[in-house]
């Protein structure tokens, strides 16, 4: 498996440019970065969560860890970690565990950490766990920039 194709195919429809890096298989996205000798703070994860009777995806530096008490005070009390049957069906194609940072091309609407946005070039999984995709930090904002954006994440 590369490239999952529903994002294979947005990112093409979105003229989003952006080069496959492959990787040993690794089961996170801090050892994807790792792997490719990329700084954890430029590896975007992205975490599945229940909101709202539907779902929302929050992307952050693979670096930091997800502070859902803040994530709360921003979109309010109903908001919690999704299971991995729902993540294995909202993303179909794509390995379980290896959730691209790419809500809008999977129906999803997507709440982006600020701190990763400043990075220089942005990389993340691409639905398997043997790539990673690295994107131009002109690219990334591009491809997010439906989305909420905030603080909610703290360094590991």
């Amino acid at each position: 498996m590369t490239i999952a194709p529903t994002l294979h195919k947005y990112l093409a429809a979105e003229s989003i440019q952006y080069d496959e890096i492959p990787h040993a298989y690794t089961m996170t996205s801090a050892r994807a970065a790792q792997a490719c000798h990329v700084p954890g703070d430029r590896v975007a994860k992205a975490i599945v969560l229940r909101h709202d009777g539907g779902y929302i995806l929050a992307v952050l530096p693979a670096s930091h860890h997800l502070k859902m008490a803040e994530l709360r005070e921003r979109l309010g009390d109903d908001v919690d970690m999704a299971s991995e049957g729902e993540i294995s069906e909202l993303f179909m194609d794509c390995a379980t565990g290896a959730v691209p940072a790419a809500g809008k091309c999977y129906g999803l609407d997507s709440i982006v950490e600020e701190s990763i946005q400043k990075e220089p070039d942005v990389y993340m999984e691409a639905g398997d766990h043997e790539t990673l995709l690295h994107l131009s930090r002109a690219q990334f904002a591009r491809l997010t920039a439906d989305a909420m954006h905030g603080r909610f994440s703290m360094h590991d």
